[in-house]
């Protein structure tokens, strides 16, 4: 059998003896047909051939020596009788080899069996021998430093490359080349890190910069900077001829496909810039070499190819990784480590941040068609910093910019269309303010607007009447909650504690979870809630943070942190915190204390803009048999002595407010019927039903439904068992499927619904 590509060769070699008008297909156009398959010229130019002089050969030779057919007479070229022994040779050692096919590769070293020809006398005059081919063919061993990746069929008239490319074309990018092209942006500030970078290149030996910082804080843009300075003739004269050259080790990587490629691509680029003298090596997350192109039990990886070039001074190498790679990977070979000159690249202020992007800005304006007001770039970078604690300055700041542009760009259209007014729009470019900043910041941290908004006075100041209106009869805990919301959210309060710790304590179904779910609302934030029922034994609570090393799901993190860190925002409650394991409270000390919590993988989860609410029915009996009502201390004797029990002093110590939840009286009851008729009233307004409450229905709910042990909870029960599961059939297979009208009324034989 013969393999697609050969059998494209032989066509090749066919149509060239006719467009040549020969008698004969001969080794030579087979030959000169197999240089234009990429595996072949792969082949030949890794055993030092040259494909365009080895080419112009065989023209010469087909075009000399070979005589043509008259021009009236038919031209049917045939195969030479030497030509046919090689093919059946190919195919006799494809068989004995256990092959199906022959291949192109393996017609070329067919071709050594005409030893006299000129085919062979060609190769080998290029030094390309039989050993040689069958070697790459095998194992992929050449003699050229460089793989250069060529088109699977190159067509006739395309020339091929020489014997090599040129590494740093196919492996590196010149990002002096990039400045004079105008595609690096310029490097705003960080002075004192460029003349440390300068001072140490500068050096004669271990003359290698290692920038180590958090991802987004500018570490690449330091290095892309200097080759912008380079170009703009604003370094010191030991540097003006400086290139600076960025590797691309996934390029590197990319195609070795045999043992000793990797290393053969590295050491020809750097071969290829200590040439060059002036040229400088960088590195981006440099930590990648530590084990790159490694073979299983082998030492050898790009950085041991790495250390005598630099060691020596020869070659000037900056490289850039993160704290967390650094002290992983890089650190820990300490040969490497030592010949590089550590520079922290710190986080920039806000202050800062808003200088970097005012240097930037017009750079985004141009690309979107926009305008950032002044106001734009300092909200731009102070609610960055303030909402997305995932990320790091200026990186995350010029991200918000960037968004911004694009969200207006792309509302505007590519004709100008605003879907706003649903017409065309004048041409000058759309200015970005604050709103923009806003939505965009919303967006990004996954929070309303609204709780964004600089100017929140107004939501503040009706917090406690907007609460009293769903939570009825805990006037003086909604009172102590919004109270402690409101120190924090003027400033007073500890910037390094969450807005407010609070433990909620009373009986059963009087609002404790109720008030958090509402508080949630109207602060427009997420609510979590954890059931410490679930946390009741001591390996439970790693399920919070996360299982130790060694267990299963250790890498997986854990439910709070994931909680917290997904939604830093959010109003978080603890149900019936009595019921969890000791340990838990450990855990909950550093949050109340310093709003912070790691897991087991080192992620911190920042809760300073968390609401962090425990509720607890310890001590509600006591507080109950001591009589309805507030002391003035708040909470009743006899309850707080069992609160103190409960909970050790060290955590009491920590909360911001303490607040007991009262009993519901049976006046409240009425205005509790009332939020759960509404409730079900907006349930059952998609349905197009009505529900209309009678006095006397109103009446006999609050009766029959009022439990003082048990709060509002027996009044939902009541109210699905009388309303709710006597409209299911009425509204699934009666009067109401389409709509209609209920009334709720009572008498003396009890709770009546008429349709």
């Amino acid at each position: 059998m013969i393999a697609k590509p050969l059998q494209k060769s032989f066509e090749f070699a066919l149509n060239d003896a006719i467009k040549r008008r020969h008698e004969y297909v001969t080794l030579e156009h087979l030959l000169y047909a197999l240089l234009h398959d990429r595996e072949v010229a792969d082949v030949v130019r890794q055993c030092g051939g040259d494909i365009p002089l080895l080419k112009k050969q065989l023209d010469d030779f087909l075009n000399r020596t070979l005589e043509k057919l008259p021009d009236d007479a038919e031209v049917q070229p045939v195969l030479t009788a030497m030509l046919q022994r090689v093919v059946q040779y190919a195919q006799l050692h494809a068989q004995s080899s256990g092959r199906k096919e022959v291949d192109t590769g393996q017609m070329l070293a067919a071709l050594y069996q005409a030893e006299r020809s000129q085919a062979v006398y060609l190769l080998r005059s290029q030094g390309v021998n039989k050993l040689d081919v069958l070697s790459y063919l095998s194992h992929g061993i050449g003699r050229a430093a460089v793989i250069s990746p060529k088109p699977a069929f190159v067509a006739p008239d395309d020339e091929a490359s020489g014997p090599t490319g040129d590494p740093l074309k196919l492996f590196a990018m010149n990002l002096n080349e990039r400045a004079k092209n105008g595609e690096i942006d310029p490097l705003i500030g960080r002075v004192p890190e460029l003349e440390r970078t300068i001072q140490i290149l500068c050096r004669r030996r271990k003359n290698n910069p290692l920038f180590v910082g958090e991802p987004g804080v500018g570490k690449t843009a330091i290095a892309e900077g200097l080759a912008l300075k380079i170009h703009n003739k604003e370094v010191p004269a030991v540097l003006k001829d400086a290139e600076v050259w960025s590797l691309d080790m996934g390029a590197v990587l990319a195609g070795t496909k045999y043992r000793g490629e990797f290393e053969q691509r590295l050491k020809a680029v750097i071969t290829a810039l200590i040439e060059k003298k002036e040229a400088i090596l960088f590195i981006d997350e440099i930590h990648t070499v530590v084990g790159a192109g490694a073979v299983s039990g082998g030492t050898m990886d790009a950085s041991n190819i790495l250390k005598p070039a630099i060691a020596s001074g020869k070659l000037r190498c900056i490289g850039s990784t993160t704290y967390a790679e650094y002290k992983a990977s890089f650190e820990r070979d300490r040969a490497l480590a030592r010949r590089f000159q550590k520079i922290e690249i710190g986080e920039p202020t806000i202050d800062e941040t808003i200088e970097i992007l005012k240097g930037l800005k017009s750079y985004y304006e141009q690309h979107h068609g926009v305008t950032f007001s002044d106001e734009a770039i300092d909200l731009a970078a102070r609610l960055s910093a303030k909402y997305l604690h995932d990320r790091h300055l200026p990186d995350k700041a010029i991200d918000v910019l960037d968004e911004a542009g694009a969200r207006a760009r792309m509302l505007r259209g590519a004709t100008g269309f605003s879907p706003s007014n649903g017409g065309l729009k004048a041409a000058a470019p759309q200015v970005i303010g604050e709103d923009e900043i806003e939505q965009v910041i919303a967006r990004m941290a996954k929070i309303p607007p609204r709780t964004i908004a600089v100017n929140e006075k107004s939501r503040l100041q009706h917090l406690e009447s907007d609460l009293q209106k769903v939570i009825f009869g805990q006037d003086h805990a909604v009172k102590q909650l919004v109270s402690a919301i409101k120190l924090s959210r003027s400033g007073l309060g500890h910037p390094e504690k969450p807005i407010g710790s609070f433990l909620f304590s009373g009986p059963t179904g009087v609002g404790k979870t109720e008030l958090a779910k509402q508080l949630a609302v109207a602060l427009g934030v997420e609510f979590i809630r954890f059931d410490m029922s679930e946390y009741m034994e001591p390996h439970t609570v790693s399920r919070l943070i996360g299982a130790p090393p060694g267990y299963v799901g250790f890498d997986q993190g854990g439910l709070l942190t994931d909680a917290i860190i997904r939604t830093p925002y959010a109003v978080l409650v603890l149900d019936e915190i009595e019921k969890a394991h000791p340990n838990l409270f450990s855990i909950l000390l550093q949050v109340m204390d310093h709003a912070t919590l790691t897991d087991n993988n080192g992620k911190k989860a920042d809760f300073r803009n968390v609401v962090l609410i425990m509720t607890t029915n310890a001590g509600a009996r006591e507080m109950s048999d001591s009589g309805m009502g507030f002391t003035q201390t708040g909470v009743s004797g006899k309850g707080r002595g069992v609160i103190e029990r409960t909970f050790a002093p060290e955590f009491r110590n920590r909360l911001d407010a303490w607040i007991a939840f009262d009993a519901l009286s049976f006046q409240i009851i009425e205005r509790v019927v009332d939020k759960f008729i509404d409730e079900l009233r907006a349930q059952l307004a998609p349905k197009n039903v009505t529900l209309e409450l009678r006095e006397a229905g109103r009446a006999w709910l609050a009766k029959n439904g009022y439990d003082r042990a048990f709060g509002a909870r027996p009044m939902a029960r009541l109210i699905q068992q009388k309303i709710k599961e006597p409209l299911v059939d009425e509204i699934l297979f009666g009067g109401l499927q389409v709509s209609g009208t209920v009334v709720v009324d009572a008498d003396d034989e009890g709770l009546r619904l008429v349709y």
